[in-house]
């Protein structure tokens, strides 16, 4: 018990630092504006606009709506209001006394606990993500400007929505270039900005052609937007552990599953699996003081379809210098009983989303030299 209230304490206090610098990019909001550090959640896209009231501190500038000449509110009458939940203050049914020129308020709660309140908006995006340097004018993009945005986001500008949502950033820009994305998270000690490109690059994917590749399975509900993988099994040092297979499916109620996600920091196993890799394999915490490279089990996940996902050592250990520690980068669920597999598990690989064949890719790569 002492060991676990260890690793729980040391692995709250690297959340901050985590979640910066595994998800960090850049984008624009228009021809004019200046870069905008962002952040990569599965849901809906958000930045922080001037006149916020409550909000984490953000490294450069805030976006300001009235400096921009093609910034449009989305209006309380829209049907694209209807696809985003009102603050919880507002009245129920969502207020909208004028429906052609009162704004539409929104509120969204992320899965690390980060939140946005807002205005729907419409904005030309100046996307500068695409093979790897191109860049082109995307108008009419729905995001929420926010007023108050609190949580995880320390120096990030707003969250880049991801998901499979109708409103994500990636979903809106399927008509532009298809419907494939990818991204490549550097480690979390990098001092270089991660990618993410939009579209099938066919000079990306050409220099990797071991990536493997594993079918999504289907979500247990069509408003569901995270991308569930189906999972056979967890290896250990090469050995498949005993966890009973429906563990890993998702329940019809939403609860359950395996999801992929770049907006949760360490990766979560639904309890009976955790309970089953975490003891006696693979300890939660090692001394590894004076140990220049600590020895450790083999981590994989084992996908339904045959596809295994193997990682190294630094991708599911964390070590905490000078105190000589190392920790599981892996807890626990035991309240949704969903697993996911976070973005400290998905440093320094190639992710890929293709959406049109209905299956995720990955290969190890370097991130910081791409």
């Amino acid at each position: 018990m002492a060991q676990l209230a260890v690793r729980s304490l040391l692995l709250s206090l690297l959340l901050v630092s985590l979640v910066v610098a595994a998800s960090a990019g850049i984008a624009k909001l228009n021809s004019s504006s200046p870069l905008f550090g962002i952040e990569f959640p599965p849901f809906n896209t958000a930045v922080a606009c001037a006149l916020c009231l409550d909000c984490f501190e953000q490294r450069g500038p805030v976006f300001d709506p009235a400096a921009s000449s093609s910034y449009r509110n989305v209006t309380c009458g829209d049907q694209r209001c209807g696809l985003v939940a009102p603050p919880p203050e507002a009245s129920s049914p969502r207020a909208c006394r004028r429906p052609g020129e009162d704004p539409c308020p929104y509120y969204y709660w992320y899965g690390d606990q980060s939140n946005t309140t807002g205005d729907l908006a419409l904005e030309s995006f100046m996307v500068n993500l695409t093979a790897l340097g191109a860049s082109r004018r995307v108008d009419g993009v729905v995001f929420g400007c926010g007023h108050p945005n609190r949580g995880l986001l320390h120096g990030a500008a707003g969250l880049l929505g991801l998901g499979r949502g109708s409103l994500s950033f990636a979903s809106q820009l399927c008509a532009v270039y298809g419907h494939t994305f990818s991204y490549c998270l550097v480690n979390h000690g990098s001092d270089v900005g991660s990618k993410v490109v939009f579209g099938e690059d066919a000079l990306v994917l050409a220099a990797h052609p071991q990536l493997k590749y594993s079918a999504f399975a289907a979500a247990s509900s069509p408003a569901d937007t995270f991308y569930y993988v189906k999972l056979k099994g967890v290896l250990v040092g090469g050995e498949l552990l005993n966890i009973s297979s429906d563990t890993w499916d998702a329940g019809k109620d939403g609860s359950g599953g395996t999801i992929i996600d770049s907006g949760t920091t360490l990766s979560y196993f639904a309890e009976p699996a955790y309970q089953v890799a975490d003891f006696p394999l693979l300890n939660p915490c090692y001394n590894v003081s004076g140990v220049e490279r600590p020895e450790v089990p083999e981590l994989s996940l084992l996908f339904a379809d045959g596809a295994v996902w193997d990682f190294p050592a630094e991708n599911y250990f964390i070590r905490l210098d000078p105190d000589g520690i190392m920790c599981l980068a892996v807890l626990g669920n035991p309240r949704t009983g969903m697993s996911i597999i976070g973005n400290f598990q998905q440093q320094n690989f190639h992710v890929v989303y293709d959406l049109q064949n209905n299956r995720l890719g990955f290969t190890p790569r370097r991130c910081a030299e791409v």
